[in-house]
Formats: C-alpha cells, sequence, structure tokens
C-alpha cells in the first residue's frame, strides 16, 4: 500500500535532522494550491526548511476520475497552480485570480522557512511540461527516461531556461532511478537502472556525466532484503 506523501514526509521530518524531505511527485491536478500550499508550509517549518517539492501534470484516467479532477488544460491549470502557491508562499495578504484558481485577497499567516520559497521540481516529458520546468521551477526530474534521450532534453531545457533571461545551469537536474537489480546482465535494450549491478552502476555513472545534481533511488527487489542492500552499496 501506498502512504500520503505530505503525512509520511512530516513523520520522516520528525525522525531526521539532515535529509531533504521530498515528493516525487504530487499530481497537481488532485490539489487545491490554498490548501496544499498549508500542508507544505507545515513540513518546511517542522523539518526546519528541508522540503523539496516535486508535482507531475498526472497521467492516469482512473486517477483523475477518482479525484474528480479534469485532464483537459492541465497544463494551462498546472501553469496558475504554481503561480497561485508561489503566491501564497510569499504574500500576506495573498490574492491571486486566474481562470481557474481564484483567491480572494486573505491573510494566511504561517510562511514557509526557505525563501522565498521551497525549490520547485517538475516532472516533464512533452516540450510544453519541460518549457515550464525551464521558466516556471528550479529543476526538472526526469525519471525513467534513456541517456540519449536525457541528453537532448536537457540540452532543450537549459535553451529555454537562457530564453526566458534565466540562468541555465541554475535549474537542477535531479534524477528518479527505478532500479531493478538482475542477477544476469540484460541486452542492450533495456530500461535504464534495470540489469545487472554493473549496468547500474554505468547508467550512473552516465547520469552524472550528464550534469545531474543528484540521483534518488526506487528500489524494486528482485531478491531478499539483505541481498538487495548489499547489492545497492555497490552501486
Amino acid at each position: 500500500y501506498v502512504l500520503d506523501p505530505v503525512e509520511a514526509l512530516t513523520f520522516v521530518a520528525a525522525h531526521t535532522g539532515r535529509i531533504g524531505v521530498g515528493t516525487s511527485v504530487l499530481d497537481i491536478p488532485f490539489y487545491n494550491p490554498v490548501t496544499l500550499a498549508r500542508r507544505l508550509t507545515t513540513l518546511d517549518i517542522l523539518s526546519h526548511g528541508r522540503l523539496r517539492a516535486g508535482f507531475g501534470l498526472g497521467w492516469s484516467e482512473d486517477e483523475f476520475e477518482a479525484a474528480g479532477a479534469a485532464a483537459k488544460e492541465r497544463g494551462a491549470r498546472a501553469d496558475e497552480f504554481l503561480a497561485a502557491l508561489k503566491a501564497i508562499w510569499t504574500d500576506d495578504p495573498v490574492e491571486y485570480h486566474g481562470k481557474y484558481y481564484s483567491l480572494p485577497r486573505s491573510v494566511i499567516g504561517a510562511k514557509p522557512v526557505q525563501k522565498p520559497h521551497p525549490p520547485i521540481y517538475l516532472a516533464a516529458f512533452a516540450p510544453a511540461a519541460l518549457r515550464r520546468a525551464a521558466t516556471l521551477a528550479n529543476g526538472w526530474m526526469p525519471v525513467g527516461i534513456p541517456l540519449d534521450g536525457m541528453t537532448a532534453m536537457i540540452a532543450q531545457l537549459r535553451q529555454m531556461a537562457k530564453d526566458a533571461g534565466r540562468d541555465p545551469h541554475s535549474l537542477e537536474i535531479v534524477v528518479g532511478a527505478n532500479v531493478s537489480l538482475t542477477p544476469n546482465a540484460l541486452g542492450t535494450e533495456r530500461p535504464i537502472f534495470t540489469g545487472s549491478v554493473e549496468q547500474v552502476k554505468q547508467d550512473v555513472a552516465a547520469v552524472k556525466q550528464l550534469g545531474a545534481n543528484e540521483i534518488f533511488y526506487m528500489i524494486f527487489p528482485a531478491g531478499s532484503m539483505p541481498d538487495l542492500l548489499a547489492d545497492m552499496e555497490r552501486l
């Protein structure tokens, strides 16, 4: 089963002192910017400024239906969501009026520890989504993208940021690694971060060479946990 990420990270923050607490990713269409901003502000305060907020647009029709969310115009909605979120995190009183979200002039109170706000990372695959990361976020969070695709997209991301008047190298590249280890090496068509320990080590080195600032691991064990931990130590 899967726990709610914000509540789970609040528990993690209470039991740690230095590690960053981040989401990968909160699907924007499933949240209200006001209530989510307050929840994330609380997490940033309780963690003493360790929050890192990752967002995506969602993709599962079943999840959209279950959340009562509209998949149509989700990109435009995301633009407004991020603008409203930043306003709530930085202004008081705060007021925001858009096509999809509207907040009358309000005193919301508590603000995040991090200024001007916690770093925002966006998952992005389509060009429009990548441009959103380049212009509105602190970084890009690719997951499951092959090395050649990631190479091209990083170049596009930085050019988009430059065109928008931003320092292209100020954007962080935080790569999600869906690791699936196998006893034997896989063929050349294997997905990135899958296969033998040596193959995954090669992927890690290649991603670092691309200029990734960080890699975070999501582990899909094929064997026992002790064996898995021993293998991960070798990475």
